[in-house]
């Protein structure tokens, strides 16, 4: 079985700005986002996130060049991604990545299918009144059917907008590290992120190996600078749609 990708992530509690100054991110080139999830309008009235809770979530990401709009499926298991979607590909306007997600709180893998789209032709689909299922194309369709057949994309409810600040390649120590801000409801996350990409020597102990140093040393270049790391046990997504579905029920 191929290996794939370690996408490494640690979350930050505390004043943002302070860490992002702290981490070296002043002055850099940052990219500037709104990002809008979709999820069960009759969930949402019940203050539940079904989608998400199910192991979907549907992303909408306005503001960047292009705009994008991501299927993923997290947690999942390598057995219920069939046929095409056994496996990684790039057929623009389309990238389909399984990778596995890494954090202080545990390891699940992640199947992510992103289609990219002009400036502002998702704009509808997550106004006021907008239904975010429309945006939904032929192949997306088919990667739900084929891999998670249970979930039904009825009744959809779009959330947000949260504020996103990206910067990339930020070094840390011998690390390029990518920093991305989220502000909603009240809620200020900052996330910092490496990815670990298998090498041809590589078996899967490995790449395990060399991920768990990796892990260890993006947490301890972060803790380094004063930066204090969220003990929290849900993910920025999970408590953000959670604030965001609170605010809407």
């Amino acid at each position: 079985m191929d290996l794939l990708p370690v996408e490494i992530k640690v979350n930050v509690e505390g004043d943002v700005a302070a860490a992002l100054s702290a981490l070296g991110a002043s002055g850099r080139e940052t990219t500037l986002r709104h990002i809008w999830f979709a999820e069960d309008r009759d969930g949402i009235a019940e203050g539940q996130v079904l989608l998400m809770e199910s192991g979907v979530i549907l992303r909408f990401r306005i503001g960047g060049d292009p705009d994008d709009l991501t299927v993923k499926l997290r947690p999942c298991l390598r057995e219920q991604l069939v046929g095409r979607f056994s496996a990684p590909f790039e057929a623009k306007p389309f990238t389909y990545k399984i990778e596995q997600d890494w954090s202080a709180n545990g390891r699940v893998l992640a199947a992510s299918l992103v289609h990219g789209h002009a400036p502002g032709v998702l704009s509808g689909a997550v106004a006021p009144g907008g239904d975010p299922a429309t945006a939904v194309d032929a192949l997306e369709d088919q990667f739900l059917h084929a891999c998670t057949p249970s979930v039904q994309l009825d009744g959809l409810i779009a959330l947000g907008p949260v504020r996103s600040t990206k910067i990339d390649d930020v070094p840390l120590d011998d690390m390029d590290v990518d920093l991305e801000t989220w502000s909603a409801a009240g809620l200020d996350f900052l996330e910092a992120s490496i990815r670990v990409k298998p090498k041809d020597e590589d078996d899967a102990e490995k790449l395990a190996e060399r991920a768990e140093r990796k892990q260890r040393k993006l947490s301890e270049a972060v803790q380094a600078r004063g930066v204090v790391l969220s003990e929290h046990p849900e993910n920025k997504t999970q408590r953000i749609l959670t604030a965001l579905a609170e605010a809407n029920a």
